[in-house]
């Protein structure tokens, strides 16, 4: 349990990231967070290239990864590169800070609070109870940056990310992964899309 806590706690320093931005948006540009993000991306990249196929083998490993990550990307590459797309992401179209933001909290602050929750549960698949709290941690995140509906659809994508982890070639997309880049891309509708065909003749 404590080597869980310590995770949640680490997962959640990714915070830190988007909410700069917001404190000190002059200082703290997203030029400036897009580009911390690739420094992150090809550090995490380069340790997991040498952790899986050099044999890097550090303590530290044993206590922030799980033992489906021991021959898989771990998860906190997978995290790195799933907020760092959704950094990169802003300037494309209809895509902005207002998405990116949202998406990058829910990953670190949602996905903590939902595996802390389950984590008292054995089974493999989240209780129900549990998914509806990730929806509503995620919705509400989401809700002071993008309107309703887009915060609505950005809370089922961040919770389907987070109670779905499908297998590809062998390898397991980790929620730290998809979380960010589903509820972004559904955002991404709810700004974009519904805004148009609900918007009047």
């Amino acid at each position: 349990m404590a080597d869980e806590v310590a995770r949640r706690l680490v997962h959640a320093t990714g915070a830190t990231v988007p909410l700069s931005h917001l404190l000190a948006p002059d200082l703290v540009t997203w030029r400036v967070v897009q580009w911390f993000m690739f420094v992150c991306v090809v550090v995490a990249v380069a340790l997991e290239y040498a952790r899986l196929f050099v044999g890097l083998d550090w303590a530290i490993y044993d206590r922030l990864t799980r033992e489906y990550e021991q021959d898989n990307p771990a998860g906190y590459a997978l995290y790195m590169v799933g907020m760092g797309l959704v950094a990169a992401a802003v300037g494309l179209p209809g895509f902005d800070t207002a998405i990116a933001v949202p998406a990058m909290l829910m990953l670190a602050i949602g996905d903590p609070i939902s595996g802390l929750l389950g984590s008292a549960d054995a089974s493999a698949v989240k209780q129900t109870w549990v998914l509806l709290a990730m929806f509503g941690v995620c919705t509400l995140l989401a809700a002071p940056f993008v309107p309703p509906a887009a915060a609505v659809l950005g809370g089922v994508a961040a919770t389907f990310a987070d109670g779905v982890k499908p297998t590809v070639r062998g390898f397991v997309v980790d929620d730290n992964f998809s979380i960010p880049v589903f509820s972004a891309v559904a955002m991404w509708v709810g700004v974009t899309v519904l805004a148009n065909v609900t918007a009047p003749a």
